[in-house]
């Protein structure tokens, strides 16, 4: 376990919405100039925070080395690549926990499972205590790019710590790709580890019944009606304002979380619906009304907009009622399965929706989930128990006659 020293703070300012600072509270200037470059290139606020989280993990490991950053080298890149295969995650503290002076997790419940043991109800495993594959993956790129920034610039090391991987360096790139196929990069870190390809999952629509059934406020069902319809991101749709949905036109615009461009997006009746109860009902209570303002707020005093985090909480609240696992971005799956198995809805038009920037990443709602392909090997596996019925005699043959012949009893 690392220390727990340096952090990540939220400063508000626009210039420089966020602060990596060391053990003493100071300010880590060669951060700074990367956050400064990521947000000149366009990244969104949350990427540059996920970069960041990434950075201060790399920085508290060369401390408890004692090793300054641009002294870094390949052994200890190596080194952090594998204290992430072995190390346990961190226990957060909930803030509430925080307030009363206790510092340490609660013990876990005896009602959950096992980390990492699969929901008999998805299939989905639950987080384990180990960094996933993909967390390491992602936090080998984003070290990789800090320090070819830093190399490029000339402040940092003559040599990246986190290096590409050159033992296919004498072959031709792409020598055997097929011209059907997009092409991919070939070039991969070292210290990257594989991650699997899984498969996107829906919840089916028994299942999603159920949960909707579960809400209690109409402020819930009008989300998860627009989640499932739209296939917006949840970050996508919690941050639009009052005068983006067009009832009138069945449209809500959204600001896209990659390109930041203003979408439009097609939604279905129902959950017009739900969002017209649910503005009857806060408006009556005092909500605040006007054009600019947050789509979507919280239940009670005093207003404030709804964040990801609550409406994680409440989708996590409906999971309980079922006892599955589900998470928001299922909901952008389950509405891209929809459109893409739709006979009659052209992939493109999906891609559109969902704002994919590839046709390769759409084809993949075309693929069956797992609950199909089960089901389908099931109904083979019966159909071959089934003894095949003989046809029926051609008209004019005795069936007891041709019974004798073919060594049936007289």
């Amino acid at each position: 376990m690392l220390p727990e020293i340096g952090r990540l703070v939220e400063t508000g300012d626009p210039w420089e919405p966020y602060r990596l600072l060391g053990p003493e509270g100071e300010r880590i200037e060669a951060t700074a100039v990367y956050f400064a470059d990521l947000q000149a290139r366009g990244l969104p606020m949350t990427t540059i925070r996920s970069y960041a989280l990434d950075l201060l993990r790399w920085w508290r490991f060369l401390w408890a080395l004692d090793v300054q950053w641009d002294r870094a080298t390949r052994v200890e890149a190596r080194d952090f690549a594998r204290w992430m295969q072995i190390a346990d995650k961190p226990v957060r503290v909930h803030w509430r926990l925080k307030q009363r002076g206790i510092t340490t997790p609660s013990p876990p419940s005896a009602t959950r499972p096992e980390p990492g043991t699969p929901n008999p109800i998805t299939g989905k495993p639950s987080p384990g205590t180990k960094y996933a594959p993909t967390t390491r993956a992602h936090a080998e790129t984003v070290l990789r790019g800090f320090y070819d920034f830093h190399l490029d610039e000339g402040t940092g090391p003559i040599i990246n710590p986190f290096p590409l991987d050159r033992s296919h360096h004498g072959r031709r790139g792409h020598a055997h790709h097929n011209p059907r196929e997009p092409f991919r990069g070939e070039r991969r870190g070292r210290y990257r580890p594989k991650v699997p390809d899984r498969i996107p999952r829906r919840v089916p629509d028994e299942m999603f019944d159920q949960l909707f059934a579960g809400l209690k406020y109409h402020r819930d069902r009008a989300l998860l009606a627009f989640w499932v319809s739209t296939g917006a991101r949840a970050d996508e749709l919690l941050t639009t304002r009052q005068a983006d949905p067009l009832p009138g036109e069945q449209l809500i615009g959204v600001v896209r979380k990659g390109s930041r461009d203003y979408q439009q997006l097609p939604v279905s009746v129902d959950a017009f619906v739900w969002l017209r109860l649910y503005q009857e009902e806060a408006w009556r209570r005092g909500l605040p009304r006007g054009r600019r303002e947050p789509l979507w707020w919280t239940l009670r005093r005093p207003w404030r907009p709804l964040e990801y985090h609550a409406a994680r909480a409440m989708f996590f609240r409906a999971n309980e009622l079922l006892g599955s696992n589900w998470t928001l971005h299922d909901l952008r799956h389950t509405a891209s399965y929809r459109m893409a198995q739709d006979p009659q809805m052209p992939l493109v038009n999906v891609q559109w929706v969902l704002g994919h920037q590839s046709l390769s990443t759409t084809q993949r709602y075309l693929n069956p989930s797992q609950e199909e392909v089960v089901r389908s090997v099931l109904a083979h596996f019966e159909r071959r128990q089934q003894k095949p019925t003989p046809p029926p005699p051609a008209p004019g043959y005795n069936p007891e006659s041709l019974s004798v012949l073919f060594g049936g009893r007289s």
